[in-house]
C-alpha cells in the first residue's frame, strides 16, 4: 500500500526520469509512393493525406521531411505498365530507379529504403512469378528476379533494401547476390514476419496492388500462428538479415515482444495502412483525442520492443515531438 501511494505522489520530473520508453523522430521511416509523370499528386480516399507522387513532387515532399528531421523514407513504385513478371522493376529506367537517382542527388543525407517486391508491378498482383499449376507464386523463380531487382536498386542508390515478398530463402539469396556484385555495405531489412492480414486494404488502393485472383495466404503468415511467426524471423536472421520486421504492428504486439526476446537484431514494425486509416477516420468522427492516441500507439510499439517504426503518421509525429 505504501509503495502504491508513493507512486501516485511522484511529480512530473521524477515521472519523466523513470520513464522506460521514449519516442524520437529518428525512430521513424516515412513511406512514399512514386508514379510516372510530372506534377502528379493523386489523393487516395481510403488513405487520408497520403498521395501518389511524381518524382518532382516527391522531391518537394523530401524537403518537407528534412525540415521536420525525418531522415529515412521507404519508396514504393507505381509502374506505367504491368506484366506477368513485373518487368519495370527489373529495368534501370524503372520508376523507383529513377526516383532513387533524383532524390540521392538532391538529398544525399536521406536514408533511402526501398521495398523489394513485385506485387505493384505484376498484372496479377501477386509477389512474383506465378506457377500456373499451383496458381500461386513460384518461390525459386521469384528469387531470381528479386536478385535482379535488388541489383538495379542498389546501382541506382538505395541505402537499404527491404524485401517484403516472404519468399523462402530470399535473404540468403539476396545477400549473396548483393555481396557478389560489390554491395556488401547495403543492409537488408527483412519483412521477416509478415501476416496475411486484412489491415492492408488502403495500401492496395494507393499501390494498386490488389491480387487479380486468390490471396497471398500461401506465402504470408497465418494470423493464428505464434510459433511459426517467431520461426520466420529467426530463420531470416540466420540467413543474414540485418534488421527484422513485424507487419502489421498494432494487432501483433505479442509477436513483436516474442521476437524481441529471442533476437538481438534491430527490430522494425510497419504501422500499416489499415491501422493508420482507422485512427484518421476516428479523428474525423471526433471519437478520440487523436494526438494523444497517436503518441500512445507509437509508444506501445516501442514498449513491445520495436526500434524502428514505418508509419504514414511520421510527419504528424515529428510536428508533435518538435512542438510545431
Amino acid at each position: 500500500m505504501f509503495k502504491r501511494l508513493r507512486r501516485v505522489r511522484l511529480n512530473s520530473v521524477v515521472r519523466n526520469l523513470i520513464e522506460e520508453n521514449s519516442l524520437r523522430v529518428q525512430d521513424l521511416i516515412y513511406p512514399l509512393f512514386i508514379t510516372h509523370g510530372e506534377n502528379v499528386k493523386n489523393a487516395v480516399a481510403s488513405l487520408p493525406d497520403v498521395y501518389q507522387l511524381s518524382i518532382d513532387n516527391a522531391l518537394k515532399e523530401c524537403a518537407k521531411l528534412s525540415q521536420l528531421g525525418i531522415n529515412a523514407i521507404m519508396l514504393f513504385g507505381i509502374p506505367s505498365l504491368k506484366d506477368s513478371i513485373g518487368s519495370e522493376a527489373l529495368s534501370e529506367q524503372g520508376i523507383i530507379a529513377q526516383a532513387l537517382c533524383a532524390i540521392k542527388e538532391k538529398f544525399p543525407h536521406l536514408l533511402l529504403c526501398v521495398d523489394l517486391c513485385f506485387c505493384e508491378y505484376t498484372d496479377h498482383g501477386h509477389c512474383g512469378i506465378l506457377n500456373p499449376k499451383l496458381q500461386s507464386v513460384d518461390n525459386d523463380l521469384t528469387l531470381e528476379i528479386l536478385n535482379q531487382q535488388a541489383l538495379v536498386l542498389a546501382k541506382a542508390g538505395a541505402d537499404l533494401i527491404a524485401p517484403s515478398g516472404m519468399m523462402d530463402g530470399m535473404i540468403l539469396s539476396l545477400r549473396q547476390a548483393l555481396d557478389d556484385a560489390g554491395f556488401l555495405h547495403i543492409p537488408l531489412m527483412s519483412y521477416s514476419t509478415k501476416f496475411a492480414s486484412g489491415y492492408y486494404g488502403p495500401f492496395r488502393d494507393v499501390a494498386q496492388s490488389m491480387p487479380s485472383f486468390g490471396d497471398r495466404k500461401s506465402y504470408q503468415q497465418n494470423p493464428a500462428n505464434r510459433r511459426e511467426a517467431i520461426l520466420e524471423s529467426l530463420e531470416d536472421e540466420a540467413q543474414g538479415a540485418d534488421i527484422l520486421m513485424v507487419k502489421p504492428a498494432l494487432a501483433y504486439l505479442d509477436i513483436v515482444r516474442d521476437i524481441r526476446e529471442r533476437s538481438l537484431l534491430p527490430l522494425a514494425v510497419y504501422n500499416v495502412s489499415g491501422e493508420y486509416a482507422m485512427l484518421k477516420f476516428a479523428q474525423k468522427a471526433g471519437l478520440i483525442d487523436y494526438e494523444r492516441v497517436l503518441i500512445e500507439t507509437m509508444l506501445c510499439f516501442k514498449r513491445a520492443g520495436a526500434d524502428i517504426i514505418i508509419t504514414y503518421h511520421a510527419k504528424e509525429i515529428a510536428k508533435l515531438l518538435n512542438g510545431i
